[in-house]
């Protein structure tokens, strides 16, 4: 399984009372799927993933994996700062037939080198799916050494990618040379939207950009005009890109920010995420979207 372009980690659509609106992800999974994007993600950072349960994980999981849209791959979320709970929502992930899971470092307890690892070798040792790791040190207070992620690259065939959200060209340069040179098949994306072309052009694979959720058909464009060599147009689509990056200084969390634009744009997804996330002002959605309506 070799993974490249448009991955888009899925907002976690809830209901009024809270609980999760299955058949509101439902339907974005066909709007996002007529838009061409490449994969999807569930229970990712952009779904408010340390919000849900283990049984809602698994849950949206399994249901992503059963309403994927045609030649669309999924990436099922298994992040946990406690590896036996990984391992579970890994097995279940294998059992209901997702593409690859996708796991961060732990993120409460600030683990080095040799915990970092074993946290990894322990999901990776007990369930044979392809692994995407998962570097976001922002949040989680830990950027995965270059050096590790290729010894884990060299040392498990099933470790397929990373998804970096981290703002420094210089450290995707490093996967793409220190790692991607050893293993052709290995993907690295970034995790910035804005940072999409830059890491193509460093020959990285692509972008898991949560503002695809409301855009997908740009980030699609931008990744077919570059693989066409049409250079000109990706450089203008990247400059949509990045006007539309400005979504990321609107409210706290981007998961929030985008369903209230969906839901203003008349999306059938409710205005809705689970305390302590907060919901931007209507005012700044609106103004937002007069300049850039949705694509979907």
């Amino acid at each position: 399984m070799r993974l490249e372009g448009v991955v888009v980690p899925l907002i976690t659509p809830f209901r009024r009372d809270l609980s999760l609106d299955l058949e509101a992800l439902g339907w974005l999974l066909e709007k996002l799927g007529e838009a061409g994007v490449h994969a999807v993600f569930s229970s990712s950072t952009t779904g408010e993933f340390p919000l849900l349960t283990m049984d809602e994980v698994k849950r949206l999981n399994e249901f992503v994996v059963q309403k994927r849209p045609r030649g669309v791959h999924v990436l099922a979320g298994v992040t946990s700062n406690n590896a036996e709970h990984a391992v579970e929502l890994a097995r279940h992930a294998l059992d209901v037939g997702a593409d690859a899971v996708v796991s961060t470092t732990p993120y409460y307890f600030k683990h080095g080198r040799d915990g970092l690892k074993r946290y990894f070798t322990r999901i990776l040792d007990s369930v044979d799916i392809p692994l995407v790791l998962y570097t976001i040190p922002s949040t989680t207070g830990i950027l995965l050494p270059v050096d590790l992620v290729k010894e884990l690259a060299l040392e498990y065939s099933s470790v397929i990618g990373i998804k970096a959200t981290y703002d420094s060209l210089r450290y995707l340069a490093r996967l793409v040379d220190e790692v991607k040179s050893l293993r052709k098949d290995f993907s690295v994306f970034t995790g910035s939207a804005y940072a999409m072309l830059p890491t193509l052009e460093l020959g990285g694979d692509g972008a898991v950009a949560a503002i695809a959720n409301a855009y997908p058909k740009t980030f699609v464009k931008l990744f077919e005009a570059w693989k066409r060599g049409e250079l000109l147009e990706a450089l203008k689509l990247h400059r949509r890109v990045l006007k539309l990056s400005k979504l990321y200084e609107i409210g706290e969390h981007v998961g929030a920010t985008l369903k209230a634009l969906l839901r203003f744009a008349g999306a059938p997804i409710e205005l809705v995420s689970r305390p302590p996330i907060t919901p931007p002002s209507r005012e700044e959605i609106e103004e937002f979207l007069r300049m850039y309506p949705v694509e979907l």
